[in-house]
């Protein structure tokens, strides 16, 4: 137990940045990145070289649903001279044996990806780039410490000129080890080698691996564990007869730890002993043979033969003690270093083959500037469209006037109710206004619900309700039958010819009242209130939310003369001169235009912006063709884009081992939420893989949790960044109507996807700065646009009417 904590304590200091540099244990990084999933398949070269002979393989993986693998090898020698001559000639050595081995399969015309198993202590850079930090196993060649044996192998096969092939992959025997049985059993995230030498590997949390960027996904670690105790940590437990032997080695003072494990060592571990016991007279009489004093005599395979293959037992038996709260199998490696090699290349194929096809999807949901800017400037030909009388019909962002001439001066006083109207539940407040040097607002509200037969019952039957709960407040607030002014924030489609009259288009979220698409809903709300006759209502004003929002926030900051919404859904607003208003009489001062944005597109002008994700998206929603824009950008819509990338991933085998599970299917089980979540950066993977499970989501490997959380942040990054370009063109527009070369200006803001994920406001912020740099745009969060803002609009129309009367 404790030689265990003191090896944990080593790999800790081995994967940090800081104490790595003295870490016996140097835990390098393999950029193996995955395990074997069996879907792998095609023909592969293995290259294994770790000893006196090497091995060239040729190794056919067949994903027949079998998981089947063939394997051509042979044997070819590397003479005494070669291990201690130059490094080229080693090189040029293995680049004919492979050339030999390549001919007599007749593949030598095939490019055949290449795994090359390298056993000697390297620092790697790259899956196919490895220096080379020392040789060990009795090599002793010039010009290659400190050199990429990859590049040199390169080169060897360049200078023969006669064939080629393509190196994916440098590995240890360990790593083979560990993918060999990775590709019979998927649970195998550990190889361990005791042969010659020992080493072990395993699949590390990249977040730990604190030599590299990046902490998404796993990466196999070689721990070369046999320096362990290099450093001094295993002085107390090392005997004179083991500094003996280190003494009389190779490489006095290292591997220390290998070298009171490994087959190398055991038999003269036991020679010693057994020449020390006879020398002492416990053995053979006190006879010392010539064998017994000869170095290396004492074979390591006589150990096995008389100990009958306890060593395994011992092994699995101990490891069991130490850790009972594992399971840990053992599973025998067949061919690690050179099937594994092939593996490991296997595996990089394919991911390599995967990654490509999901950036080629990816791609089609990823921006260029010069795209952002046709988007900003299709919204400005837009814009123009629908404030000109001629072409007001036909164009699809609607620039609705919403009779509301002014934002708040601060002198604002008095007492209002505001009701907002959204969806199926409804909020009554009481806001008190008042203005002096400290303007502020005082609110107070009440929800209440909307049931379900009364939004789709009769407009008579919904407006009595609502009237009902307007009473049921002020009789709450101790304010039964007072008349006062009423902003009403009525969040569906209306068409404006005054600030106290709005006409229902139609209908939205659910409700279906009949009797009120074509009705003034202010006539509908005080018919309703007189029927009741027990409170009046002195004056009204239709408010839309984005309207609200801006209000809200030029209370606080009079530069504020744009209003954004990005929550369910996504609409602006902003201040635009009179006289370029056509569908209102009257050219003097400006007025609050609710541009209804997210329809931009519903005429056909972002189609070849569209992915087929889009189109599935909009097909499968309640209102196919219309809200185009919206659903690019909104929380609503987000998720299901992101559900079908995830949908077509499964389908074509790169995400969930190609299982598609019923829950994925499911319209509408990825909220907006859940997205901001897992782009959250404090969110470790394994937080990631806790949130797709409770969606319903079996999350087989980490790289899956890793490409949810790309689709994610790909799908969120367009949605910023297309909003960014309209807010882009909406700023631009201002700037140009009031003929300025800079313009500062302050955008109030509401939504949960602007305020709830964690990097929508800046990436919209970036795409907005780069895209109209004229501007120097602030932005302000609302509060409470569609309560707060509405008592604002309806106190400044107040206020504005007594002006006028005065």
């Amino acid at each position: 137990m404790d030689l265990s904590i003191r090896f944990r304590r080593e790999m800790d200091k081995g994967l940090g940045r800081d104490t790595n540099p003295t870490a016996a244990v140097k835990m390098l990084p393999t950029f193996v990145r995955s395990t074997p999933d069996g879907t792998e398949q095609g023909e592969f070269l293995a290259l294994d070289l770790g000893g006196s002979n090497f091995r060239v393989l040729l190794v056919k993986v067949m994903a027949n649903g079998k998981q089947e693998v063939e394997m051509e090898n042979q044997i070819y020698a590397i003479p005494e001279h070669l291990m201690r001559g130059s490094g080229s000639e080693l090189f040029d050595h293995i680049a004919d044996c492979l050339a030999n081995f390549m001919e007599k399969f007749g593949i030598k015309d095939k490019k055949l990806p290449l795994g090359f198993t390298f056993s000697f202590p390297c620092q790697q850079t790259k899956l196919d780039e490895s220096v080379l930090v020392s040789w060990t196993k009795r090599f002793k060649l010039n010009g290659v410490e400190g050199k990429d044996v990859v590049s040199l192998l390169r080169k060897s096969i360049k200078r023969r000129g006669d064939f080629d092939v393509d190196i994916l992959a440098v590995i240890n025997d360990t790593v083979g080890t560990m993918m060999t049985c990775g590709y019979d059993d998927h649970h195998c995230e550990i190889g361990l080698i005791v042969g010659t030498g020992t080493n072990a590997c395993y699949m590390e949390h990249m977040r730990n691996l604190e030599l590299l960027d990046g902490d998404e996904g796993r990466m196999c670690v070689n721990t070369e564990w046999g320096a362990f105790g290099d450093d001094g940590s295993l002085e107390d437990l090392r005997t004179d007869i083991d500094r003996e032997i280190d003494a009389g080695s190779l490489n006095p003072g290292k591997q220390l730890f290998e070298k009171m494990i490994s087959g190398l060592y055991m038999g003269e571990l036991v020679r010693f002993i057994l020449l020390r016991m006879t020398k002492e007279q416990l053995l053979f009489q006190g006879k010392v043979t010539a064998g017994l004093l000869t170095t290396g005599s004492f074979n390591t395979s006589y150990i096995f033969a008389i100990e009958n293959e306890k060593f395994s037992r011992r092994l699995h038996k101990m490891v069991r003690r130490l850790v009972p709260d594992c399971d840990v199998r053992f599973l025998q490696s067949q061919c690690g270093s050179g099937k594994g090699a092939a593996m490991v290349t296997a595996v990089a194929y394919r991911l390599a083959a995967q990654q490509a096809e999901r950036q080629r999807i990816l791609d089609t949901l990823r921006l260029s500037r010069e795209q952002l800017l046709e988007v900003k400037k299709r919204m400005s030909e837009e814009m123009a469209r629908g404030l000109s009388k001629q072409t007001h019909e036909q164009a699809s962002v609607k620039m609705l006037p919403t009779f509301v001439r002014d934002t708040p001066d601060g002198t604002e006083h008095g007492d209002f109710l505001a009701l907002d109207l959204g969806g199926s539940s409804f909020r009554v407040l009481l806001v008190r206004v008042r203005s002096g040097k400290r303007h502020n607002v005082d609110m107070q509200h009440k929800i209440y619900s909307i049931p379900q037969e009364t939004m789709q019952g009769t407009g008579e039957e919904l407006f009595s309700h609502i009237v009902f709960c307007i009473s049921d407040f002020l009789e709450h607030m101790g304010m039964a039958g007072a008349s006062l002014p009423l902003g009403f924030t009525f969040s569906f489609p209306c068409h404006q010819s005054r600030l106290d009259q709005g006409i229902l288009l139609n209908w939205t979220k659910g409700f279906k009242a009949s009797g009120c698409e074509g009705q003034d809903v202010i006539t509908l709300l005080k018919d309703a209130v007189h029927r009741r006759r027990e409170f009046d209502l002195s004056f009204v004003a239709v408010v839309n939310d984005t309207v609200g929002t801006m209000m809200t926030c030029s209370y606080e900051d009079p530069q504020c003369e744009v209003g954004l919404i990005v929550g369910t859904g996504t609409n602006a607003c902003f201040m635009e001169e009179m006289q370029n208003i056509e569908l209102v009489e009257g050219n003097e001062g400006r007025m609050c235009v609710n541009m209804e944005w997210g329809a931009f597109g519903d005429n056909g002008v972002l189609d070849d912006f569209c992915t087929e994700f889009d189109h599935i998206v909009d097909n499968s929603s309640s209102n196919p063709g219309k809200q185009r824009y919206e659903k690019m950008i909104s929380g609503m819509y987000l998720g299901e884009v992101v559900r079908n990338v995830l949908i077509d991933f499964t389908a074509k085998g790169l995400l969930f081992k190609g299982k598609l599970s019923e829950r994925l299917k499911t319209q509408g089980i990825f909220e907006t939420k859940f997205l901001s979540q897992i782009e959250s950066d404090r969110l470790a993977m394994r937080q990631v893989r806790s949130i797709l499970q409770h969606l319903g989501l079996t999350i087989s490997t980490c790289d899956d949790s890793v490409l949810v959380k790309e689709v994610c942040s790909v799908v969120a990054r367009r949605a910023a960044q297309l909003c960014g370009a309209g807010l882009a063109a909406v700023i631009d527009k201002i700037r140009e109507n009031r003929n300025l070369n800079q313009l500062s200006i302050t955008v109030g803001v509401d939504g949960t996807l602007y305020k709830t994920h964690p990097h929508f406001s800046s990436i919209m912020q970036d795409t907005l700065q780069d895209l109209a740099p004229q501007c120097q745009v602030t932005f302000q969060q609302s509060e409470d646009g569609s309560g707060k803002g509405a008592a604002l609009i309806t106190a400044v129309a107040c206020r504005m009417k007594s002006e006028g009367q005065r």
